[in-house]
């Protein structure tokens, strides 16, 4: 753990002046009573930044959040997981402002100082019959120790919930980022398919808080993969709140330097956590590649091996295949030299220059065995670096993905398609 930060106990309302709740209100399955609506509330006024989808096929709460955070003084994010509320057309948008609408007229806000965020099967309406009755008990059960309630109710495919909080000190003041975030299939770089939120009570300008975001994002969600798919909700939407009492954190100082790398870890920690829940995978696996001719080259090389099927099934086969690895960086359309590329797996080499090393295979292979171990690209050109996070590919993976629509049936029963 740094010097400069402190991991604590809580998620999203460990950080002075934000409370929660989550609510059962039967999205996917009206006689479930599993957690599936939260709400994240700040006390104060806030300043607010985030990132969404690259996907251009946009879900209407994404669209809706984007105009809020533009606009707006965002001071709460409205979440549900079970419906995407995507590919719904005008009615998916009016649904989304609807409920941004409830909830900030209860909170004494306007419906723009609500973000939504959604999750779920795409292509179905949200069944608002049994969301708006729910709305009112969201809002009234906002408490300070609701923060894992949060963390589950957005879980979709998720085996378990993910949150983190951190203490940071700023000229002599504790300072708290807390998180929470889903996602466990669907997952590439460019924002993958999930949801992360963070609040904190540092005090920045709302152009301070979206650099530190961007820079967070791009070290953090741009850099994991599962199986290459992106979706059509991404998003991460950070609060901040000023509540701790610290000076204001302004841009090219020493305490934006502590924040900044307090909140890289945060989103950082969120997004491994992603790639280790994958749906079904059984490996975490880092990819660093260097010596590339331009940052960029090294990015094509590290996609192009985290995303490959056939290197990811030799992974899930404990098989150190570096034929697989190297392939895929010639195909990553990034400058190299064959011969200069070296490969090792788990710190031993399995291809210098080009060739084969020397290396006994049943050495590799243990490498290869593990939970966890890390893939190093030299391509031996320049400077250029990268890493990403991936997994490997298995064969529960796919059978889980073959059974996704289950919902649909109840959609049926609910009249919201004829399907």
């Amino acid at each position: 753990m740094s010097s400069v930060y402190r991991k604590i106990k809580g998620g999203v309302t460990a950080p002075k002046g934000f409370i929660a709740n989550a609510v059962s209100t039967g999205i996917k399955n009206p006689n479930a009573d599993r957690l599936d609506m939260a709400l994240i509330y700040s006390e104060v006024s806030c300043t607010a930044a985030g990132t969404f989808t690259t996907n251009r096929v946009k879900a209407a709460p994404v669209r809706v959040s984007q105009a809020h955070l533009r606009d707006a003084d965002v001071r709460a994010i409205l979440v549900n997981s079970g419906n995407a509320n995507a590919c719904t057309g005008v009615k998916g948008v009016k649904d989304a402002r609807l409920t941004a609408r409830i909830v900030g007229k209860k909170l004494g806000l306007k419906q723009s100082q609500v973000a939504v965020c959604s999750t779920g099967v795409i292509g179905l309406p949200m069944p608002m019959a049994r969301i708006e009755p729910k709305l009112p008990d969201l809002v009234e059960g906002l408490e300070r120790m609701k923060s894992l309630s949060v963390a589950q109710a957005i879980m979709t495919s998720d085996t378990t919930h993910k949150q983190i909080a951190v203490r940071v000190m700023i000229d002599g003041i504790p300072v708290k980022i807390g998180a929470c975030a889903k996602g466990a299939g669907m997952i590439n770089p460019h924002m993958a398919t999930m949801l992360c939120f963070v609040t904190t009570d540092a005090k920045l300008s709302k152009a301070a808080l979206s650099k530190c975001v961007t820079e967070s994002v791009e070290g953090s969600f741009n850099r994991i993969t599962i199986d290459g798919d992106m979706s059509t909700n991404d998003s991460v939407i950070v609060l901040a709140n000023g509540e701790s009492g610290a000076p204001a954190i302004k841009r090219q100082t020493k305490w934006c330097k502590m924040f900044q790398q307090a909140l890289n870890f945060v989103m950082l920690e969120m997004a491994k956590s992603l790639v280790r829940d994958g749906e079904r995978v059984t490996k975490f696996v880092t990819v660093n590649v260097r010596g590339a001719r331009t940052f960029s080259d090294a990015r094509k090389v590290a996609e192009a091996v985290a995303n490959s099927s056939l290197v990811k099934s030799s992974w899930n086969g404990n098989d150190p295949n570096w034929g697989r690895i190297i392939h895929a960086v010639g195909y990553s359309k990034a400058m190299i030299r064959e011969e200069l590329i070296d490969i090792h797996i788990g710190g031993l080499a399995a291809c210098i220059g080009g060739l084969e090393a020397k290396t006994k295979m049943d050495s590799l292979r243990k490498k290869v065995a593990a939970d966890a171990f890390t893939i190093d690209i030299n391509l031996n050109l320049c400077e250029g670096e990268y890493t990403i996070y991936s997994s490997d590919l298995s064969p529960e993976y796919v059978d889980f993905n073959r059974s996704e629509y289950a919902y649909w049936k109840q959609a049926r029963k609910d009249g919201l398609t004829q399907q």
